[in-house]
């Protein structure tokens, strides 16, 4: 992986990112205080599935 793949992936998490706040920015807001109601254990419960997706979805791309 050369140093432009890195900065095209990190920009389209950006966008990924940025596109909910922009079409429903309440919709964004009210999931957000959904986030902050949710204990440590679910948070890192949440991440580790998030991780494992992108690592499945590395793997089955690369």
């Amino acid at each position: 992986m050369d140093g432009n793949t890195f900065w095209a992936a990190l920009a389209l998490v950006l966008v990924l990112e940025g596109l909910f706040p922009l079409l429903s920015p309440a919709g964004w807001r009210a999931m957000f205080h959904k986030l902050l109601a949710l204990a440590d254990g679910q948070l890192r419960f949440f991440g580790l599935l998030s991780v494992l997706g992108g690592l499945v979805l590395l793997w089955l791309v690369g």
